[in-house]
């Protein structure tokens, strides 16, 4: 890790999983995917996140994928896992046991498949934050239904809980308060579509889905976003928009497993519920990946 560089910052990827025919997480395939993915130039991985169908995995199996994430990441590579659950007590021993394996950061959704209030919200990170790591909240009020308001982030910084947010809400205005009610909260990209308009209002890092598909691409997108260079940004932001508004829609995972499967990378299937992608939907996807690869986008 360099001394520059905290683990949330920079582009971690939110890694998706891939499975065996049976619907077993293939242990080998992830750890593939990890290396190459640190090969490739990103910064990090954030495993166990929505990306990687968490909610359909056990503990066990939960514990063994970022002990892969591990085994596979080379030396100064972030392994920030995600230990969303429906309460706090549940994500603290998610985040004990990475803080035990050694991982160097979390990222944290508020009570999950529950409308919690304030008070609620400062308990659940608390929880979480005792287990010793550092938390970077994971804002997502469309899919949590509780929203992480700037001045609720506020709060959770000033107490210690949280060092950085993935804002996933879309509204990037909100940032620019963040930045004026926190100011050593850490703004972290949430959407793939927001990266630039993100990026320029100050963003530390990007939790990023289609790195896995166009890491060469995405990167450049982040270092140019953060440096404020619109000359190179914005045509390629123009021209990578189409694949990464993907990210915003409910298909996202199945969307991003086979962007893997198109660019020589392994996605493959996904756990019920998700179901695969309808005829109409597919075409649409590959479409929009086999302009880009023939435009020479990698």
């Amino acid at each position: 890790m360099s001394e520059h560089r905290k683990p949330w910052h920079g582009v971690v990827v939110a890694t998706s999983l891939p499975f065996n025919a049976d619907l077993t997480v293939d242990h080998g395939a992830y750890a593939e995917s990890v290396a190459r993915l640190a090969a490739e130039g990103v910064h990090g991985v954030a495993p166990n996140g929505s990306l990687g169908e968490y909610q359909t995995l056990t503990y066990e199996e939960r514990d063994r994928v970022v002990e892969t994430a591990l085994a596979a990441a080379p030396d100064g590579f972030t392994v920030m896992p995600g230990v969303g659950a429906y309460g706090g007590v549940e994500a603290r021993r998610h985040a004990r046991f990475a803080k035990e394996a050694g991982c160097q950061a979390v990222m944290c959704l508020p009570p999950n498949s529950y409308r919690a209030d304030d008070r609620a919200v400062l308990e659940h990170f608390e929880l979480v934050a005792s287990a010793g790591l550092p938390v970077v909240a994971y804002n997502n009020p469309v899919d949590t239904k509780v929203d992480l308001r700037p001045e609720l982030l506020a709060t959770l910084h000033a107490e210690g809980f949280v060092v950085g947010v993935k804002e996933f809400s879309g509204d990037v205005r909100r940032c620019y308060e963040i930045s004026e009610l926190a100011p050593g909260l850490d703004l972290v990209i949430g959407t793939d579509d927001t990266v630039l308009e993100v990026g320029t209002a100050g963003a530390k890092g990007w939790v990023a889905g289609f790195p896995q598909v166009f890491p060469r691409a995405c990167l450049a997108l982040y270092e140019a976003s953060l440096a404020g260079d619109l000359g190179i940004a914005l045509p390629l932001y123009r021209r990578l928009h189409p694949i990464l508004r993907w990210d915003s829609r409910t298909e996202f995972v199945q969307a991003i497993k086979l962007g893997q499967d198109m660019t020589g990378r392994r996605g493959g299937v996904c756990r019920p519920p998700r179901q695969p992608l309808d005829p109409r939907t597919e075409e649409a996807l590959r479409a929009t990946v086999r302009a880009l690869v023939d435009a020479g986008v990698s």
